[in-house]
């Protein structure tokens, strides 16, 4: 059975980690062939998992049990894999992605002659490791151990470059401000514990369908006094940190766009099928727990839709491609949030699909794009590149179409469902819905413009620089991945067709529905039903809803791209957002986060500094003194212990003599 190889898939890239590390400076190209080999065959266990849960359903295994407990409530801590149809999917997006990442860096890392080659492939199979290892977890704790390993990993490959300074500066930051979100999803994880005795995510006891079981009054749980609705929002709000950490949400996500001083295949990993996803995932993971809770749902719809905005205007003004795209992460990862706030999961899902193929694909055809310009990333130095790198320039614009939601591209099929959910939901009866939806829907336009406004400025036009005009050629390791998810990125929509499903009553087109909500056994069937708490809404009914949310979507989109055509596709672009005056500075500077940040913590600093004046001077003062009172004491009396016996006896003779005085003393007193 394939389900007893899947332990392997998450081996197979640690292995070429172990082989990178101790034997990469003797191995060819610093161990990428052994990288290929581990993720390449990962891929091929994983599609063979995926087919197996469609033939025989979900599968879990506790492989460990580290620590146990007994007495009234037993409790045990184990590693073991949960494969279902979330996971299989998740393996097979993470495993194919992090194969072309390994060999797009054949041609990007060797051809800049980067010293530590080995270094930077062990790094890539331990955070591919990092990440499968989480996606097959069966219980929370163990998916915050490789959620944390994650992060290092993600810290270890943005400061790749360390003796420069920008990159160990970016890598502290990301590790610094993601761990401050996980220090809240630590104390949720350990509210869980206390809660069910278990943080198992699948079977009849699990957590979600305790959850669920404690709301209907079916089973009573440990809630600490609060009712249990109460009590489980506030646990997935905290929990929820780590989640807004990693994916980069507001207001946890400046780290992202610092992190783009790691190698650009760094980047297409963090951005498409690692790091920034696992935040996403957990929640579709938990969605039973959350769903529980109308109001966990509804602040995370609301930071999703917010953020979704809120990144895309940042993105409008940058300079360097890289910065584009990461701006674009931020607001893509915030249409996921806002699909699992508003009840979509499918949805949300569909997205994290669509978008690791089509913003991969980006990530590297601008890592060739910045091999051609001997690594400048500067949009304005470009220009002009459209007929000498034909493959990056096709599959760039089919990246860039998904991007900005274009149909009949991926991104137009899952974007559109998204806002769809929150749509119906919305007007169903939220008010905090419509809100987050009109948000997303004010993206849309500003995320076409800032997507075209990029390829116009890389590849159209007349050359603005003598790198321009005489680009680098890039090689097989770089077209073949480009050329993948080029073809991903036009046809992964095709997966889930539901407007076409709904407006023309056509069955069986849904296949990522079906996919995700088909009831395997108990074991997994509560995590895929369409879970929601709440009603649906429909303008003049479900198929006219459908058709003027796609509308109103598509028609802002190409809006977008028609403005940012006018400004940009021309000859000799000028920078026009800079008519924005003072509003353009603000968004350069990312709205002043990161002096925000600087100036909280200065203030933060001048608190501790009277806290710490505090504890040394009173707190350790009080313990200080009367410590050496008793040091002093010590030091005193322990000079009486000479160990001369004649000091002894004529101490003995003194003490006598005292005790004989003293005596007769207090007798003459008494008579």
């Amino acid at each position: 059975m394939a389900f007893e190889y899947v332990p392997a898939i998450v081996l197979l890239p640690f292995l070429s980690f172990l082989i990178a590390l101790f034997a990469g400076k003797y191995l060819p190209k610093g161990g990428a062939l052994a990288g290929i080999a581990a993720t390449a065959g990962s891929l091929l266990l994983s599609i063979w998992a995926f087919l197996t849960v469609r033939s025989q359903g979900a599968y879990q295994e506790t492989i460990y049990t580290w620590a146990s407990g007994f007495g009234e409530q037993p409790w045990e801590l184990t590693f073991g894999v949960l494969i279902d149809p979330l996971s299989a999917m998740m393996l097979v997006i993470v495993t194919l992605i992090a194969t072309l990442v390994h060999v797009f860096s054949l041609g990007y890392m060797n051809d800049e002659g980067e010293t530590g080659l080995p270094r930077y492939y062990a790094g890539l199979g331990l955070f591919t490791a990092s990440m499968l290892g989480f996606v097959v977890a069966d219980n929370l704790l163990m998916a915050f151990m490789f959620f944390e390993l994650v992060g290092l990993c993600s810290y270890l490959l943005i400061g790749f470059s360390f003796r420069e300074d920008g990159p160990p500066s970016a890598a502290k930051k990301a590790f610094l401000v993601t761990r401050f979100g996980d220090y809240f999803f630590l104390i949720g994880v350990v509210a869980v514990f206390a809660t069910f005795g278990t943080a198992a995510f699948a079977g009849a006891e699990s957590f979600p369908v305790l959850a669920e079981e404690a709301v209907a009054g079916d089973v009573t749980v440990n809630t600490f006094g609060f009712d249990p609705t109460t009590w489980f929002t506030i646990v997935g709000l905290l929990m929820l940190g780590g989640v807004v950490g990693k994916s980069a949400q507001f207001p946890l996500h400046t780290w992202l766009p610092d992190a783009m001083e790691g190698p650009t295949p760094v980047s297409a990993l963090i951005h498409a099928a690692t790091m920034v996803a696992a935040g996403v995932y957990l929640v579709a993971r938990m969605y039973g727990f959350y769903a529980v809770s109308p109001t966990a749902l509804a602040i995370i719809a609301f930071i999703g839709g917010f953020t979704a905005l809120f990144a895309a205007t940042m993105g409008v003004v940058k300079r360097e491609i890289k910065q584009v795209l990461a701006y674009s992460t931020i607001s893509q990862y915030g249409y996921m949030m806002l699909a699992l706030g508003a009840g979509g999961y499918v949805a949300a899902t569909f997205h994290l699909m669509t978008h690791a193929f089509f913003k991969a694909l980006l990530f590297l055809g601008a890592g060739s794009v910045i091999i051609a310009m001997h690594h400048n990333e500067n949009m304005w130095d470009m220009g002009g590149l459209k007929d000498k790198m034909p493959v990056t320039y096709w599959t760039f614009l089919a990246g860039s179409l998904a991007l900005a939601g274009i149909f009949p591209f991926s991104g137009f099929w899952s974007k559109d469902e998204v806002l769809y959910e929150a749509l119906i939901h919305g007007l169903g009866g939220s008010p905090l819905l419509l809100g987050a939806y009109a948000m997303g829907l004010l993206a849309v336009p500003v995320t076409a413009f800032y997507t075209f406004r990029m390829v116009y400025l890389t590849f159209h036009g007349e050359p603005r620089s003598d790198t321009a005009r005489d680009p680098e050629p890039v090689r097989w390791n770089v077209k073949f991945p480009l050329t993948v998810l080029g073809v991903l990125a036009v046809t992964a929509g095709l997966v889930n067709m539901v407007p076409v499903q709904k407006v023309l009553g056509l069955e069986g087109i849904d296949y990522l529905h079906q996919w995700l909500d088909q009831s395997f056994d108990p074991l997994t069937a509560h995590h895929y039903a369409e879970v929601s708490p709440y009603s649906s809404g429909y303008i003049g009914g479900e198929a006219t809803t459908v058709l003027v949310g796609a509308a109103v979507s598509l028609g802002l989109a190409l809006g977008g791209l028609l403005l940012a055509t006018q400004l940009y596709n021309v000859a000799e672009p000028t920078e026009h957002t800079a008519k924005l005056g003072a509003i353009k500075d603000v968004l350069y500077n990312n709205y002043y986060q990161d002096e925000f940040q600087v100036w909280i913590a200065n203030r933060t600093r001048a608190v501790a500094s009277v806290a710490d004046t505090f504890d040394q001077g009173v707190v350790d003062g009080v313990v200080n003194g009367v410590s050496s009172v008793s040091l002093f004491s010590g030091s005193r009396i322990r000079r009486i212990q000479t160990g001369v016996v004649t000091n002894y006896a004529a101490l003995l003779t003194l003490g006598l003599t005292a005790l004989l005085l003293a005596f007769g003393l207090l007798g003459g007193w008494f008579l």
